[in-house]
This record gives C-alpha cells, structure tokens and sequence, in this order.
C-alpha cells in the first residue's frame, strides 16, 4: 500500500507564501492520481488540487491562481505552492494518492483515492 508523508505546514499571515510537500512510498502504477484536500475547521474535506499520471490538473475555483500543484516523479514528491494565502486557506492539507486510477476519473471532486496522509495543520491569521 502506498504511504505518505506530508510536510511544510506552518503559521502565516494573509498574503505569505508556503510550500507543501508529500513524500510517497510504495508502487505507483504509470496511471495514477495524486491530490491535495483540506479540512477547514467545521467543514467536511475538500479537494484543493489533483494531477495524474499524464499531468492533468484539477483545481478547487478559490484557489486557481494562488496555489500550484506539481510533483518530481524522480524524487517521488509531490507538491503545493501556496501563495496569496488568506484566512480561510486555513485548516489540515491532507495528500491523497491512488497508484491505479488516473485520467478523467483524477479530479478534485473525487474523493475515493486508495490513500492518504496524516495531513499537516496550515494557519493563516488576518
């Protein structure tokens, strides 16, 4: 099974910059879905980013154009750029991967990955 470990969570204030990173370990197969999701306090997890094995990408719409996900598939990393964080970007950043399933079925809505991250906490103060 695959595992991950995320980090580079931390404490900003609005408008600051931060750096997510996954570590993954396991098999992935050449078509797989890794993501971003977030846990904002009293909300149920959303997807923030995905991007499958063929580098299709899928954002949430509050954070296209602030955040970036990328992964180094030789350092098998993935990442979350975050910039112009605001308050509400607050919360628990879980990574998320599947090793088989990729394609259309990868997008930010889809919150049935194989496996995920113990998440790390991301504060944002005003």
């Amino acid at each position: 099974q695959v595992q991950l470990v995320e980090s580079g969570g931390g404490s900003r204030q609005a408008g600051g910059s931060l750096l997510l990173t996954c570590v993954v370990s396991g098999y992935m197969s050449g078509r797989n879905c890794m993501g971003w999701y977030r846990q904002l306090p009293g909300k149920e997890r959303d997807g923030v980013a995905t991007i499958d094995s063929e580098g299709g990408l899928s954002y949430a719409d509050d954070v296209k154009g602030r955040f970036t996900i990328s992964k180094d598939n030789a350092k098998n990393t993935l990442y979350l750029q975050m910039n112009n964080l605001k308050p509400e970007d607050s919360g628990v950043y879980y990574c998320a991967a599947d090793p088989f399933r990729g394609g259309a079925w990868c997008h930010v809505y889809q919150y049935g990955l194989d496996s995920w991250g113990k998440g790390t906490l991301v504060t944002i103060s005003a």
